[in-house]
């Protein structure tokens, strides 16, 4: 059945903002020049999580990929390991920073959290690898399963915006899919609100600065914790209906009343024409002291 979000074949964002198509990308690129930055910086600090932890803990990975552990269960969002995030192994944007945890220290996960078919947020070889070890039940919004069945990936559980799996909800995010040249939304796009043991964790996933944050915060209330997205935003006129700037992603905090925000999104990959470094530069002018910027392995306990 066609939704609000919907047409019977494609998704879309229902406030009217669109993704800007292919002409507009290769325009982008022929006029503008990204900002220089570092090939490499060695600067990560290797993390060893616990096996489990009483309380609450985020660990930044790298780019999106957080290990979110509560006493009882880890989750872990957007995995990625890889070199490259790019269908191909030799183009495509390549890692500038380790990830903070190595793949043999990673704990047992629970729950795998999916938000959308982009390369940087869905690494195929990292998902066979957790599939692999069959301790983890993948959350995946609207159409993704088709991906992960043909590569045996699963167990899965599909949610469209405003279902459920247990206490993990699907909510809306702005922004788009698609892996190739002719799958442009043909898959849905999500966040998640994580509801646990009287705690909420908010995961953005990939979005744009809309009103859905208002709308989440009404429907479940202030988060103890927002994974927000800080990077991908220039230049504006291109980037602006799919990635949050980091003032953006501040004013998104506010909004939801977070009681703590992570920055995601920024630091391993330089998706766009800002420099590596410059969303956290950002952000650190303009956002409270509540909005925390963790360096790859970093990890926050919320009290």
């Amino acid at each position: 059945m066609p939704a609000a979000h919907f047409d019977g074949r494609r998704f879309f964002n229902p406030d009217g903002r669109q993704a800007l198509g292919w002409l507009d990308a290769l325009r982008w690129k022929l006029n503008t020049r990204p900002e220089m930055s570092p090939r490499f910086i060695d600067d990560v600090t290797m993390n060893k999580p616990a096996e489990q932890v009483d309380g609450l803990r985020i660990t930044l990975v790298n780019h999106s990929t957080v290990l979110i552990q509560q006493t009882g269960c880890n989750i872990l969002t957007d995995p990625v390991w890889g070199e490259r995030v790019s269908p191909l192994s030799w183009i495509g944007p390549r890692r500038r920073r380790k990830p903070g945890v190595l793949w043999e220290d990673l704990p047992r996960i629970d729950i795998v959290l999916l938000s959308h078919n982009h390369y940087d947020h869905l690494e195929l070889a990292s998902l066979r690898r957790l599939a692999a070890r069959g301790d983890s039940t993948f959350i995946i919004p609207r159409g993704v399963g088709d991906l992960l069945r043909s590569q045996k990936i699963g167990p899965f559980e599909e949610l469209d915006w405003g279902e459920r799996w247990r206490t993990i909800h699907c909510v809306p995010a702005v922004h788009f899919s698609g892996r190739g040249l002719f799958d442009r939304n043909q898959t849905l796009w999500c966040g998640y609100m994580i509801e646990r043991q009287g705690r909420l964790v908010y995961f953005a996933g990939d979005t744009a600065f809309g009103s859905h944050f208002a709308g989440i915060r009404e429907e479940f209330g202030p988060p103890d914790v927002a994974l927000l997205p800080i990077g991908a935003y220039e230049p504006r006129w291109f980037m602006s209906p799919v990635h949050m700037g980091p003032d953006e992603a501040a004013k998104a905090h506010e909004i939801l009343g977070a009681k703590i925000s992570i920055a995601i999104h920024h630091g391993t990959f330089q998706l766009a024409d800002e420099g590596i470094n410059r969303p956290r530069t950002v952000l650190r002018e303009s956002a409270p002291e509540s909005f925390i910027v963790l360096n790859n392995g970093g990890f926050a306990d919320i009290p």
